[in-house]
């Protein structure tokens, strides 16, 4: 890394009672991801938690997921071996929002008697069924308004965010804030699913629809999927005709593999299919479920860690710009860390390339 790079990571503004930052020291539960003692007002790099799960189709808990990688992100050691100097980026965080859980805990039991309702043979059109779905779907688009406005506002004051989900329907409003200020950009997603359903379930922003979703904003140009392996018909239908979706689904990665073509060379492909500013989407089932045991829709196969990561240090390499990124579907286990603590380092991994990528 550049002398010039690293003279430009700002300290930022230290937090009442804590007039000094120690990395080697015990790291202090201050609510901040990583234990940085920063106010998110005085950071270039802002987390942005988002603790819902309302839609999850299968298994719940992803709404946990921010507090779980904040619990296990106090634990992490801040050395990085490819740039020693990114724990002086020192990252504001949004605290957690209290009452948006609480309102995901009220309509996800609405919502659990749809699905319910729908598994168990039941008609959609079903007028109680309706009136649910209503009461999901305004509770979805609130959801997306908070975001889009929590997101605005910090662009407006040229922040870099992170999103943490929750459930990968969460970063709708945050897209559409960044095509308000970046005239187009590509997607890259990591993912065990398409997320090209449109209105699963009948909820019209559920987390299988995701991509869909965005795909009907002005200025997403690109949708670059990784890992892909688990979708519908009508969703491999969707990906012949839009020409803005290109896939790398996790059988030809393997594939390529056994056939000799090397993880570098898999990347480069990858990433030339992307323009140059650029989104990552990162939904955790992406990976191996070892690696995320408890997330909502765990699928056999995907990416190892080191693959992922690899794979991000390939597209900060490249030089393009990485303007904003979501972490989600994190699910913490009932007795272990280990998927907040899987989460936390890939968000770590994800700020730190999306940060140096601007310079």
């Amino acid at each position: 890394m550049s002398q010039q790079k690293i003279d430009k990571v700002g300290a930022g503004s230290i937090l009442p009672g804590q007039s000094t930052f120690d990395l080697n020291n015990v790291c202090v539960r201050n609510s901040n991801f990583f234990g940085y003692p920063i106010a998110p007002e005085e950071a270039k790099v802002v987390f942005l938690p988002v603790p819902w799960d309302v839609t999850t189709s299968y298994g719940a808990g992803t709404a946990n997921g921010p507090q779980a990688i904040l619990e296990a992100s106090y634990q992490l050691d801040g050395y990085d071996f490819e740039m020693p100097e990114a724990w002086g980026i020192l990252h504001g965080t949004v605290p957690i929002n209290p009452d948006i859980k609480a309102k995901n805990d009220r309509i996800r039991i609405i919502a659990e008697e749809v699905i319910d309702h729908l598994e168990e043979g039941g008609d959609i059109e079903d007028r109680d069924i309706q009136q649910k779905l209503l009461r999901v779907n305004q509770a979805s688009e609130y959801l997306n308004d908070w975001v889009y406005g929590q997101s605005k506002n910090l662009l407006a004051q040229n922040k870099l965010i992170g999103l943490v989900g929750g459930d990968h329907s969460v970063p709708l409003g945050y897209l559409k804030a960044l095509t308000e200020k970046h005239e187009e950009y590509g997607i890259l997603q990591i993912d065990a699913h398409a997320d090209l359903r449109p209105g699963f379930e009948g909820f019209t922003y559920s987390h299988a629809s995701i991509m869909h979703n965005a795909l009907q904003l002005e200025g997403i140009t690109h949708l670059v999927q990784v890992g892909i392996r688990d979708l519908c018909e009508a969703e491999a239908q969707t990906i012949k005709r839009d020409r803005r979706i290109t896939v790398f689904d996790d059988w030809q990665l393997k594939d390529n593999a056994y056939s000799g073509m090397n993880w570098a060379k898999q990347c480069g492909n990858i990433i030339a299919s992307l323009p140059e500013a650029v989104y990552i989407s990162f939904d955790i089932d992406g990976l191996a479920p070892a690696f995320c045991p408890h997330t909502g829709t765990p699928v056999p196969g995907g990416l190892d860690f080191n693959q992922a990561i690899y794979l991000m240090r390939t597209l900060f390499r490249s030089g393009k710009t990485i303007i904003g990124f979501d972490l989600c579907e994190v699910a913490p286990g009932e007795s272990d860390e280990w998927d907040g603590n899987v989460g936390a380092r890939i968000l770590d991994s994800l700020a730190t390339y999306m940060y140096f990528s601007h310079f």
